[in-house]
């Protein structure tokens, strides 16, 4: 499956994360890629609404994981900082990867490509000009696009 949505306003990405969350099912792993400030925070805030979370969401960047609660746990992960797959393992996110409750959404997502899971969802958030973003979805599942 590959998905491309415009998104003109930051309020408009955040009601995407929305919608995304009411497909989300225990286990999930989204994938998020970009550039610094290209709105990973922003849909992972909509994300957690979507899933009733009551709490501010924050950056993960320094502490790399915080877990949220809501109709699903919300575990939110920041690969940014981590400098090799053997720092992943040894402050233990791969634990959320899949989670074994609830939904780990991953900032960064490239840098630890190898321990997302297959079926996992990619997204994609790229500047256009000004607040616009093209956001491309993609999942697959079992090896092959779905």
């Amino acid at each position: 499956m590959e998905r491309v949505v415009i998104t003109e306003s930051p309020e408009e990405t955040m009601a995407l994360g929305m919608e995304l969350a009411q497909d989300l099912k225990n286990g999930d792993v989204v994938a998020l890629v970009g550039e610094l400030g290209a709105g990973k925070t922003t849909l992972v805030h909509g994300i957690a609404r979507g899933l009733f979370v009551t709490e501010n969401v924050a950056s993960a960047s320094f502490v790399l994981a915080r877990t949220y609660r809501g109709k699903l746990p919300l575990h939110h992960l920041d690969a940014y900082r981590i400098g090799s797959l053997q720092e992943l393992f040894e402050v233990g996110l791969d634990r959320y990867l899949p989670p074994e409750e609830g939904v780990t959404v991953v900032e960064w997502a490239d840098k630890i490509h190898g321990f997302i899971p297959e079926d996992a969802l990619w997204i994609a958030l790229e500047f256009l000009d000004g607040d616009r973003r093209r956001i491309t979805l993609r999942r697959r599942t079992r090896g092959r696009a779905a």
